[in-house]
């Protein structure tokens, strides 16, 4: 484990943020305004191991967050699909939980409020509330990593779903009978914007042996299973120009998924988060144009920004601690609120 702390004093409405992903356990002790206190991460244990295995590492960063502040309320940010009652982890691709009670399971062994999410709706909920999404009512999120993912928050509240699965924005089919998806479908929009997609298509390019791909297959030893998305954002930033192409590419499917999705929700704003968007106006300069070009009723209606996510890596446990003080009983959030009004967040 890595542990960074700052010394504070305590004040009301603590709570801590878990991010957990298929590589990583990240926590942080987190106020009211979104400023992480204390942070500690920690690698995910292997995903063959028992759910019992990943909920004892949980267990353990909340203990060494909470050694040092008092806190109200544990918020989960899990890489899943999580129930209507934030209770359950039903579905988690990249590690063994199936119908996992992880709510309960947490709250009996560390005696708090414990809210789970899912990790995208945690991310763009930190976004409204501390990010590029403040003072928005109406605010589309896209997460654009391995897949895509992401939250829809109108009118200020996050929409979740009958089921708690809306914000599955990768598995909108875009191309029927196109490429194949894990999720078993056709077509899926992850398939050609997402980091994934990125590093297929720059391995296939550089498997064809094409003469633009010399700089890429120079940068891995000719070996075109080491290209990665970072390697083409990094040759992109320097100027080559396969690399460019391959990120407008993804940015070009990135803006025709937005339209659709502009087409259904009507916001103020899109965030555009995740490891991809390293690559900055490389991608979303290209994402902008084909919004607009593909965008219903274009040039008779009000067109939503695009604009990239602001906290980075920590927003998915900031938008849980968040979502777990929000769920606090009436009178500790009120508590909360009167005393956040008495003097000004640090």
């Amino acid at each position: 484990m890595t542990f960074t702390r700052e010394t504070r004093t305590y004040r009301r409405g603590l709570t801590i943020g878990v991010d957990i992903g298929g590589t990583k356990v990240a926590g942080g002790v987190v106020t009211p305004s979104g400023r992480v206190l204390a942070r500690l991460r920690t690698e995910t244990p292997d995903r063959s191991k028992s759910p019992k295995v990943v909920e004892d590492t949980i267990v353990r960063v909340v203990e060494e967050l909470r050694r040092d502040h008092r806190v109200s309320a544990i918020g989960v940010g899990a890489a899943g699909f999580v129930d209507e009652r934030r209770a359950s982890v039903l579905f988690a691709p990249h590690l063994s939980w199936r119908d996992e009670p992880l709510r309960d399971s947490l709250r009996a062994r560390l005696g708090l409020p414990v809210v789970v999410e899912n990790d995208a709706n945690a991310a763009a909920w930190a976004e409204v509330r501390a990010g590029a999404g403040r003072h928005v009512r109406d605010v589309v999120v896209v997460n654009l990593g391995t897949g895509i993912g992401g939250g829809v928050v109108i009118d200020g509240v996050l929409r979740r779903g009958r089921h708690g699965l809306a914000g599955e924005f990768g598995h909108m089919t875009l191309v029927p009978n196109g490429h194949r998806c894990e999720c078993g479908n056709r077509g899926c929009w992850e398939q050609y914007a997402s980091g994934n997609a990125l590093t297929r298509e720059a391995r296939e390019l550089a498997v064809a042996d094409s003469p633009v791909a010399t700089r890429l297959l120079d940068a891995v030893g000719g070996d075109p299973r080491l290209i990665t998305g970072p390697l083409v954002t990094r040759l992109a930033r320097e100027g080559d120009r396969a690399c460019v192409e391959l990120l407008e590419d993804a940015g070009a499917w990135l803006g025709v998924g937005l339209a659709n999705l502009a087409a259904a929700f009507d916001p103020d704003l899109f965030i555009i988060g995740g490891g991809v968007c390293e690559a900055g106006d490389l991608l979303l300069e290209p994402a902008r144009q084909y919004f607009r070009r593909n965008l219903t009723g274009r040039g008779y209606r009000p067109e939503a920004a695009i604009v990239r996510a602001s906290l980075g890596n920590e927003a998915g446990l900031i938008g849980a601690a968040d979502l777990a003080r929000e769920a606090l009983p009436r009178r500790l959030a009120f508590r909360r609120k009167r005393s956040s009004r008495r003097r000004p967040l640090r």
